[in-house]
Order: structure tokens, then C-alpha cells, then sequence
């Protein structure tokens, strides 16, 4: 690949560590998260690649903004859930080289030569062991690559055409492109959405063939032609923090925010449910003493509530049960989106979850170069083992308390993650609630939006 700046744990064909029985630190249950006391050891994920000695900012050959590609990052903090990290973490350069058409046959080849950079930063978050997190970090940044050489002839038009090779077939063509309002971000959403179709299938064959379980969410941001893309499939957040703004970049995807998605899917086709759960939403778990009762209810048509009187059949387990961060999908998994988990099935049955999962993200786009950067502007990327217990604006109180003080400091923004990290354990200067303490690994990306000229980024 020509992005060589990902540190590999495995090499192709390698077959993944076999899964270790369940100890006391492993749950016997597949994919519940335990919660256990905070270990004090800590690993580093796959940003390894953030202290190569050759890292400096680089600018892409077309239009955009120089952006550090290192950035920020702190290790994780290993809870202990399992042997191995199931945080997982990669960055680098994007090197897409530029893709010709044959003389005789439009087949696509590629140039040997860069055409268009860019800069990429991913946090995975495992859950049912760190596998699918493992495959994701070493392989997704890959899948990308590709999509956007598959495209990036469009990219650098004026406005994408309707046939990539240049041929006008109707003359109304530009008309009809332009009328949709295609335009080059949407290539790169679109590449972006292809990319993590491809490493969810890439995921479900090699666990399948390594007999290994496991999935994970992924957050992904890509630096183009000045702007900042942010991917998620899951519940970890990114958000801006600039002087006077806070803005989320991510939307979170658990069973209650995509209820109405998932009830959708087992309203159209309800053998998914095999007679065991009912799709129908209530406010607490229904007991045989509410039968013949009017309560309150919602379908996948609705987002208010209504009533209905209880049925023997609105007694069996809910198709998402508890609230907020206790939310579960079939009593088992805690997201909707993400990559991975082709093997799951609710315990002690043959109902599987991946029916209800997506791999597909959303994409949020920050144009860069339209934004009147400061020097201490940047993007914090998080698992959701920092958000369960730090709000955006606590975080972008540490963010605009800790940068202004640590100008002249070379490596102040991975200083700034390991701030934010050590903020989650409960410490006694932490702004958290009093005992509340973060027993998820943790992973955090520290991006500065704001190019200093410098000859070396921050490690």
C-alpha cells in the first residue's frame, strides 16, 4: 500500500490470537460490557506511527489547508476487559495516486505517482474481544485508498462529470449533475461509505475463517482538499472546540436513537424476532399484572406515544430494553452501527443481531478553509469511554484552559490528551461528578486545525 505509516500487529494471511476462555476479567455473556475495577496498566494502539521521526505537515498538491497528520494522541487505558486493548487507534498520510484510462479498453489503471494527499485519524472501540477492532485499524485506511482513486478524477474537476472518463454522451449531462447538486465532497462521502462496507466484509471473512467473534464502532476523520470529513458507525463523538464555539461533528448510534430504524426492520420482516421479542417500545419491561391494561406505547411509526391495551404477546423481552447508555439491542448489544459482529446471536438462541447493525456511517463535513482558525482550534476525537463521563462543554472547558498556557510546547496537544483521559479516572482535580469514574478503555485524538508553518507537527 503507499500509505506505509500504520503499524501492523498482524501480517496478511496471519489468523488472529484464538479467544481465551472467560476468566474473571472476561464476561462468559458475549458482548455485554462488564464493569470492573480500573486497572493500572496502559498500551499503546495502532497510532504508533504518530512518533515516526520523519512526521511533518504536508500539503496536498490541489486546494486545502497544510494539517498536521500525527496530531494528538493519547495511549489507552486498558480497563481490563480482556487481555488485549479492545480500543484500537490509527493515523497517517492518504496517498491517492491518480487513476488513467486504458488507450484501448476503459479499464482503470493507476500512476505509480501521488496526485492528491490527505490525512487520516481512526479510533475503533471492540466489544466481544479486540479482533474485528484489530482488523478494522489495520485494513479500513486501505479500503479508503481505494475508493477515492476509484474517484478521484471527479475530484478535481470543477464539478464531477457524468462519465468519469470525460465523454459527454447527452449533451445535457453537466445540466442533469448540476441539478442534483453533486458535488466533490459528496465523492468523498460516498468513497467514505463504500470504504466501510468493504472492511465490514473483509471483517466477516476473516473472523469466519479465524472462528473468532467480535465487532466494534468506528469514527474515522479524513483531511481533503481543505476540508475535514468525520465518519461514525457507533457511539464514539468528535466535536470542535474553538474559542467562542462548540460543534458536534458525530451523531451517536445506539438502539434508542435508531428505535424507530430498528423497529422498521422487525416490523417488515418479523421472523428476525423468531417469536421471542416483541418490537413494540414500553416505558419499563411489562409484567403478567398489566395484561388487560391500557399503557403507554410507541410503534416504528411513531415518535410521540399513544396507548394499547396489553396482549400476552407485549409480555415477551423488548426489542430494545433499558434507557439511555443501558440501552440494549435484544438484551445484548449496546450500538446500532458499526463493523464486525456477523457471528452474534442473543444468547442461547439462533437470532441474529447483524440484521439490525449497520456498517454504513454518517458523514459530517467541516469546510476548514472557510473558518477563521485560531491557533489553540481543534477537533477532539473520543471513544465513548471519555463522553460517558465528560459533557462536550467539560471538555472544551480543559481544552480552553489547558492549550493558551502551553504555547511553546512541542507536544502540548498529546499533553492535552492525556489530560482529557486522566480526567475520566476520577482524579481529585477532575470535573466530574464526585466518584464517577470511566471504567472503559479510553482513547483520545487531539487534531489542531491550524497550520503554523512549522517544519515538524506536534507528536
Amino acid at each position: 500500500m503507499s500509505a506505509g505509516w500504520f503499524r501492523r500487529r498482524f501480517l496478511p494471511g496471519e489468523r488472529l490470537p484464538a479467544p481465551r476462555p472467560p476468566g474473571p476479567r472476561a464476561s462468559p455473556v458475549p458482548y455485554r460490557r462488564p464493569r470492573f475495577l480500573r486497572g493500572s496498566s496502559s498500551s499503546p494502539g495502532a497510532a504508533d506511527a504518530s512518533r515516526r521521526p520523519d512526521s511533518r505537515p504536508v500539503r496536498s498538491p490541489a486546494r486545502g489547508r497544510t494539517l498536521p497528520w500525527n496530531a494528538g494522541y493519547a495511549e489507552i487505558i486498558n480497563a481490563e476487559k480482556s487481555e488485549f486493548n479492545e480500543d484500537q487507534a490509527a493515523c497517517g498520510k492518504l496517498c491517492i495516486r491518480r487513476c488513467e484510462f486504458g488507450a484501448e479498453e476503459e479499464w482503470l489503471t493507476l500512476c505509480p505517482e501521488e496526485f492528491l494527499t490527505g490525512h487520516y485519524w481512526a479510533l475503533f472501540d471492540g466489544h466481544g474481544g479486540p479482533a474485528a477492532a484489530i482488523l478494522a485499524a489495520n485494513t479500513l485506511h486501505s479500503c479508503l485508498r481505494r475508493q477515492l482513486e476509484a474517484v478521484v478524477e471527479g475530484l478535481v474537476a470543477t464539478q464531477p462529470p457524468m462519465h468519469l472518463n470525460g465523454r459527454c454522451i447527452c449533451p445535457s449531462d453537466p445540466q442533469f449533475v448540476e441539478e442534483k447538486g453533486i458535488r466533490a465532497e459528496d465523492l468523498v462521502i460516498g468513497a467514505l461509505e463504500s470504504a466501510f462496507q468493504e472492511c465490514d466484509e473483509v471483517i466477516g471473512r476473516e473472523l469466519e475463517a479465524s472462528g473468532q467473534m467480535g465487532g466494534c464502532t468506528a469514527l474515522v476523520a479524513v483531511s481533503l482538499q481543505g476540508k475535514l470529513y468525520m465518519a461514525n458507525a457507533g457511539d464514539s463523538r468528535a466535536i470542535l472546540v474553538r474559542r467562542d464555539e462548540i460543534r458536534p461533528l458525530s451523531f451517536e448510534f445506539t438502539p434508542e436513537t435508531e428505535r424507530q430504524r430498528i423497529q422498521q426492520l422487525a416490523f417488515v420482516y418479523p421472523e428476525l424476532l423468531a417469536g421471542e421479542f416483541t418490537r413494540l417500545e414500553f416505558p419499563r419491561r411489562l409484567k403478567g399484572d398489566d395484561l388487560g391494561q391500557k399503557v403507554l406505547f410507541r410503534d416504528h411509526h411513531m415518535s410521540g406515544w399513544s396507548y394499547k391495551c396489553v396482549e400476552k404477546s407485549d409480555l415477551k423481552y423488548p426489542l430494545i430494553h433499558g434507557q439511555g447508555r443501558q440501552a440494549r439491542l435484544l438484551g445484548t448489544l449496546a450500538v446500532s452501527r458499526g463493523l464486525g459482529d456477523h457471528q452474534l446471536r442473543v444468547l442461547d438462541t439462533n437470532i441474529q443481531l447483524k440484521p439490525f447493525l449497520l456498517s454504513v456511517p454518517q458523514v459530517t463535513v467541516l469546510d476548514v478553509d472557510q473558518l477563521e482558525l485560531q491557533e489553540d482550534d481543534v477537533v477532539v476525537m473520543a471513544t465513548d469511554g471519555l463522553w460517558d463521563v465528560l459533557s462536550n462543554e467539560q471538555v472544551a472547558w480543559l481544552v480552553r484552559s489547558f492549550l493558551p498556557g502551553n504555547q511553546e510546547d512541542p507536544h502540548r496537544f498529546s499533553k492535552l490528551a492525556q489530560m482529557l483521559i486522566h480526567s475520566t479516572q476520577g482524579k481529585e482535580d477532575s470535573l466530574t461528578e464526585e466518584g464517577q469514574v470511566s471504567y472503559d478503555d479510553v482513547s483520545v485524538f487531539v487534531i489542531p486545525l491550524h497550520s503554523q508553518g512549522q517544519e515538524s507537527s506536534d507528536h
